[in-house]
């Protein structure tokens, strides 16, 4: 009987049988929440080779990310035991898997935005001088080299929260490499990455392939896996369905073994022309008096009914402050200029006056902003039109279930309704959110980030419910930083830079990379005299 070893426990010995090659295995690994009777793993067995990227694919809910945080040290397995090495070890809390050399970069990055690069990078395991002091200096000094070494071209006296996102991925993925990780587990790393930034971003994995470190990615991108990973192992409801070579398996295949039946992730956008304008923006200015530049700088936009426009733009120039300003939830500064919903003014009203004006908002942020992690799921779903369901002040709760029912089901959302919304996992979480939304038919809709950690069922899903939304004559405004959505579902697509809108294109032949240069700013379009646009490139 083998005996079970301490993370922090050092051997030299490789047990009698254990493929070399195989550098982690999880054998038998169950894991049950009973708050909501939800089992997010079930007798999983998976392995990592050394020196492979090994991509990890799966529905919301599948289990991916509960499995790689039971390796992570984040969650403890019920069931199943862990082999690092081929030596039995016990990981119980994150500092184990770190002395076995396991990191992990999660989608929302653990970043401290008015720290340099240097001050989050060592944070927690910092330099000291005489044992007592904190050695800002020799930290600088350590990051450099660091980033050096693998290529990364980071100022270590940046403050972080002056990065783009793939600069602030390259400060999260530094963190783990300066804590001598060379287990590296990415989840969903590409979400908010321009084009230009995933291929920068590829280049750096296979640097760190080649220096022999091994890596995960769990994605719902699709087409990345063919193009990064070496092995892709599926998962469906709990546990593996699939684990081979990358190139053995293409797209639809893929898609296929996650869901358990053909999924094509295309939309029918009927040739329509659009109505006359529902929301209008008017020389829209945002000022924060201890920012140096405008927050939003003379926006000019309009949409129209039974049109969807896309604003397409990397985090950090403009884009979640123009969705604050017109959802009644800007907290920074005072907007100028006007924005009109059926040539009604509505800048500065508050959200529940929008909302009867016919707004529907689905935020970028669904578990602060977009829903009440205590509350249960049923209180979540009608809360926005709980007044449809008093009758003499009392809540009519037959009519709330069959209301919350309906949505779970349409919306194929795993979780009970009697549960808080927040033992839920994020995508379905996420599924509550437009389903509350989308279900409300306004005359305008604002959806921000819409499919972000969403799988591809549920993102075909949410794609022919915003075109069954279009073609019923609801205005769209569609904020995504995703370049594919942007283009699928859009009839006009916007960029912005710093504050403004650089371009404004027709969907007509639009491709990700020209667009990708528009969002970091290297191209931008000016109007001429005559009305005209040119390119100007920067």
């Amino acid at each position: 009987m083998e005996s079970t070893i301490q993370a922090n426990v050092a051997s030299k010995d490789t047990l009698p049988g254990a493929d070399s090659n195989i550098l982690v295995e999880m054998l038998g690994i169950s894991k049950v929440y009973p708050d909501n009777n939800v089992t997010a793993n079930k007798n999983v067995n998976f392995n990592l080779q050394r020196g492979e990227i090994h991509a990890l694919v799966g529905e919301n809910g599948a289990g991916k990310t509960t499995l790689m945080k039971i390796l992570c040290g984040l969650e403890r397995a019920d069931q199943g035991t862990i082999k690092v090495d081929g030596r039995l070890v016990r990981i119980r809390s994150a500092r184990d898997a770190d002395r076995l050399g396991i990191g992990m970069v999660h989608q929302r990055f653990c970043l401290v935005e008015n720290f340099s690069v240097a001050d989050n990078i060592v944070l927690g395991k910092e330099p000291l001088q005489a044992g007592l002091f904190y050695d800002r200096a020799k930290a600088k000094r350590t990051v450099k080299a660091l980033s050096e070494d693998f290529g990364f071209e980071m100022d270590p006296n940046a403050l972080v929260g002056s990065l783009t996102v793939g600069q602030k991925q390259r400060v999260e993925i530094l963190k783990a490499l300066y804590r001598s990780s060379t287990i590296l587990i990415l989840d969903e790393p590409t979400s908010l990455l321009t084009e230009q930034e995933i291929k920068a971003f590829f280049r750096i994995l296979r640097h760190l392939k080649a220096m022999e470190y091994t890596i995960v990615i769990i994605t719902h991108k699709l087409e990345e896996v063919g193009q990064i990973s070496d092995r892709v192992t599926v998962m469906r409801e709990g546990q593996v369905v699939d684990s081979r070579p990358s190139a053995s398996l293409d797209k639809a295949t893929l898609a296929r073994l996650m869901v358990g039946k053909e999924v094509l992730l295309q939309v029918e956008k009927l040739a329509k022309e659009p109505g006359s304008a529902v929301l209008e923006i008017r020389d829209l200015t945002l000022i924060d008096p201890t920012c140096p530049r405008p927050l939003l700088a003379g926006i000019n936009l309009r949409v129209r009914a039974g049109e969807v426009l896309g604003i397409a733009g990397v985090a950090g120039n403009g884009l979640g402050e123009l969705e604050d300003v017109l959802t009644g939830m800007n907290s920074r500064g005072h907007p100028s200029g006007q924005a009109l919903i059926d040539g009604l003014e509505v800048l500065g009203l508050s959200p529940a006056r929008l909302r009867r004006k016919g707004l529907a908002y689905v935020p970028a942020d669904r578990l602060q902003r977009g829903s009440s992690l205590l509350l249960p799921l049923s209180d979540n779903l009608i809360v926005v039109d709980h007044h449809a369901f008093l009758r003499f002040g009392i809540l009519r709760h037959r009519s709330i279930s069959k209301f919350s029912n309906d949505l779970i089901k349409r919306f194929g959302i795993k979780g009970n309704m009697n549960a808080p919304i927040g033992t839920l996992s994020g995508g379905n979480i996420q599924k509550a959110v437009l389903s509350r939304e989308l279900s409300r038919r306004p005359k305008l809709l604002i959806i921000s980030e819409p499919t972000w950690g969403l799988d591809v069922a549920c993102s075909e899903f949410v794609y022919q419910e915003i075109m069954e939304m279009r073609n019923e004559e609801t205005a769209v405004l569609l904020i995504s930083s995703n370049l594919d959505e942007v283009l699928a579902l859009s009839d006009q697509v916007a960029v912005m830079y710093k504050g403004e809108v650089v371009a404004l294109f027709p969907n007509v032949g639009l491709d990700r990379e020209s667009l990708g240069g528009y969002m970091l700013g290297l191209h931008r379009q000016e109007v001429k005299k005559d009305g005209c646009w040119e390119e100007r490139v920067h």
